[in-house]
């Protein structure tokens, strides 16, 4: 089975997208989140999953859950609501683990 790409983010963020073959999936609210975020990965349709770093912050507890799991690869991204650098510090925890060192922001 072929499985895609979702970006989970406010409609600003998502707004292009779509034009490049992933799918769009808009959560305008981050009381929603975790809720958006569980739909999409049980689906098993998606093997990687872009969400804005706002959503992933208010989705966390249900990311974790699904982190021990080959997929969907969650990843975070800045959206239009400005950076919070948690997929940079996320990155820089994965390099310091398979290194023994962060290699790459230090």
């Amino acid at each position: 089975m072929v499985k895609n790409i979702a970006f989970i983010g406010d409609s600003e963020s998502v707004k292009g997208f779509g034009a490049v073959g992933i799918d769009a999936v808009i959560c305008d609210s981050p009381e929603n989140a975790a809720a958006v975020f569980k739909k999409i990965a049980e689906k098993d349709r998606y093997a990687v999953v872009y969400i804005t770093e706002e959503l992933y912050e208010a989705a966390q507890k249900e990311i974790q859950r699904f982190s021990e799991t080959a997929v969907p690869a969650v990843i975070p991204l800045p959206g239009t609501r400005g950076n919070t650098r948690i997929g940079t510090k996320r990155l820089s925890a994965f390099v310091e683990q398979a290194v023994g060192s962060d290699i790459l922001f230090k």
